[in-house]
């Protein structure tokens, strides 16, 4: 017989990480566990986490709608991917306690990177702050080894943005560091092509969602005249179906899709997106969320798993770092690459 337990757990942030959202300084994650009596001795753990004002299953009665689908695990001996879409935060979480179960181990896809043969390239992420805290960061990632910043913008006077942006590429060149912005939905309809042109001048890999979510033929207009590659991100949450998502890829046409499986339907509905676009000739990569360790190790495995080991893309993972009371997972990074010690099991 299966036995769950669900248990709270508040994490704080070493520093104040904004977006144009706001400014989060603690995360709300719920960790799941789960045990079979017939095989005792081991606890499969995932982690539920979603982002508040943000995830479409963001619910004031979040934990006891989880509790009922555990209570479905417990009852039924399985799991109901199905019935758990509209929640893909759940769904994430419980779908990698369940994995972890089966498997008997933290590792739930085995890869060269799960075995610790290779680590997974990913971007350093600047976080929304002032002009001198922003550009203070990205000397900080440069130093550390990073050879792909992701910019988190729209926060600041877009002015001031250009600017440091400006600053960028006067020090590092295109191929020294790959840029890649993440504006939020923060530009108007109407003003975004514009600020994207003048962003253009500064050698931009691509940018997330430059207008809010929902707006579909603007975004394909946009997808169409911008000289940056667009990538949708904000835009994927609320999709549950196969033909739903069809239906955006193929309306919108974007040049890449940006996955987070807490958001866009856990580890089932993500490996669904990122076949859905590979047959559209879309490009994706994977980002955590915001989980603790337990999250973005079950994050890192799946971007092994379905991009290959290490994937040629860099990969957004590096969350880790951001908590200071972060849950231990044998993870770390080496310059730019994430790596797992499967040793320290």
């Amino acid at each position: 017989m299966i036995t769950c337990d669900i248990s709270e757990k508040t994490l704080h942030f070493y520093q104040p990480a904004g977006t144009s959202r706001g400014v989060y300084t603690t995360r709300r994650s719920w960790f799941v566990s789960l045990t079979d009596d017939e095989r005792p001795g081991f606890v499969g753990v995932g982690e539920c986490a979603p982002l508040p004002q943000l995830s479409c299953d963001d619910l004031p009665d979040y934990q006891d709608i989880l509790r009922g689908f555990c209570e479905k695990v417990v009852r039924d001996g399985v799991l109901d991917t199905e019935a758990l879409r509209p929640y893909p935060s759940m769904l994430f979480g419980l779908e990698t306690a369940w994995r972890s179960l089966q498997a008997r181990s933290v590792v739930i896809f085995d890869t060269p990177f799960t075995r610790g043969e290779v680590g997974i390239p990913i971007n350093g992420l600047v976080w929304m702050g002032s002009y001198e805290e922003m550009m203070a960061r990205m000397e900080e990632k440069m130093a550390a080894g990073f050879r792909c910043i992701k910019l988190k913008i729209g926060a600041i006077d877009f002015d001031h943005e250009l600017d440091l942006i400006r600053r960028i590429r006067e020090r590092f060149s295109e191929r020294e560091v790959e840029l890649r912005l993440d504006a939020n939905g923060a530009f108007a309809t109407d003003e975004a092509l514009k600020r994207l042109d003048l962003l253009a001048n500064y050698g931009i890999h691509s940018i997330e969602q430059p207008i809010r979510q929902g707006q579909w033929e603007e975004m394909a207009h946009i997808c169409t005249a911008s000289p940056i590659p667009i990538a949708l991100d904000e835009e994927l949450i609320g999709i549950h179906s196969l033909e739903e998502k069809a239906q955006l890829l193929d309306i919108i046409r974007p040049e890449y899709i940006i996955l987070k499986p807490s958001l866009h339907g856990g580890i089932t509905g993500t490996l669904e997106w990122i076949s859905l676009a590979e047959q559209r000739g879309i490009g994706s990569w994977i980002t955590s969320a915001l989980e603790s360790n337990v999250g973005l190790s079950a994050v890192a495995q799946l971007a092994a798993h379905a991009y290959g080991a290490p994937p040629l893309m860099p990969q957004g993972l590096g969350t880790g770092q951001l908590f200071a009371d972060n849950v231990p997972m044998p993870m770390g990074l080496v310059g730019d690459r994430l790596f797992f010690y499967p040793q320290r099991l």
